[in-house]
């Protein structure tokens, strides 16, 4: 696995123990308390193996779980308890079961914007 400079997993952070050379965690990323990682997973009719990129400065909330293949763009944030089925874009806020995008980039900057005035 490799994980960048300044990035933190917090307890119970369990990363895909079989295949964790499929795992790239950027820098300055936090990976939420008891979060799950895969880089596979066993179906009933079906065996998927994927590559899970994890960008710089993302926070991953607690008690999530990241599917094989997935990539989270650098400054994403998921909130807790999210279940990543797809690729999150950069810069974006996205959570539930199963995720959606709830706010793009372009809308936190907007509101980053609101909250600084």
């Amino acid at each position: 696995m490799k994980v960048g400079d300044r990035t933190s997993f917090a307890l119970m952070a369990m990363p895909d123990s079989m295949f964790p050379e499929k795992i790239k965690v950027g820098d300055n990323s936090i990976i939420g308390y008891n979060t799950t990682i895969l880089a596979h997973e066993y179906l009933i009719t079906e065996y998927r193996l994927g590559e899970v990129h994890i960008g710089d400065e993302v926070m991953i909330g607690a008690n999530s779980t990241i599917l094989p293949g997935v990539h989270i763009g650098n400054g994403a944030i998921v909130s807790a308890a999210t279940l990543v089925h797809k690729d999150v874009p950069a810069g974006a806020f996205a959570g539930g079961n199963p995720m959606r995008i709830i706010y793009t980039k372009e809308e936190m900057d907007s509101r980053r914007l609101l909250d600084d005035d």
